[in-house]
């Protein structure tokens, strides 16, 4: 993933540290077995990590981890997930009607890293992955 490592080399981080939040995120979907990655490199718009797992048939991802990148000096994370993959017990998540590939999904954004919000996040990701192996 050239421009994933690309990104990560330029990417200075600041005191919000997105760009740690960004590793921690990346670094656990990287973990999950039986999966493919897509990366979208839009400079100025959006970096978008993809996972898919190998079981799904119905959709191309089971969650979107996008860097926004609208201003480079200050980019921020937001990581998407199809509303029925997910629990949000603790309602974190921006409910967006067809705001994931046409269908109703939760967005989490994080503007610095929060230990907690990331751990949320990761657990969220653990769930749309067991959700998308149970697809067929």
């Amino acid at each position: 993933m050239e421009k994933l490592d690309a990104l990560l080399d330029e990417w200075e981080d600041t005191e919000t540290l997105t760009r740690k939040a960004f590793i921690a995120i990346k670094d656990h979907i990287m973990a999950m077995e039986g999966i493919t990655l897509e990366f979208n490199a839009r400079p100025g718009v959006s970096y978008s990590l993809r996972p898919r797992h190998t079981n799904q048939s119905k959709r191309n991802l089971f969650a979107m981890a996008d860097v926004i990148d609208d201003d480079p000096k200050e980019r921020w994370l937001s990581v998407c997930f199809y509303e029925d993959m997910i629990t949000d017990p603790d309602e974190e998540g921006d409910l967006i009607p067809e705001g994931l590939m046409g269908d109703d999904g939760y967005c989490f954004d994080l503007d610095e890293y929060d230990e907690s919000a990331v751990e949320y996040i990761k657990t969220r990701l653990t769930e749309a992955f067991k959700s998308a192996v149970a697809e067929s």
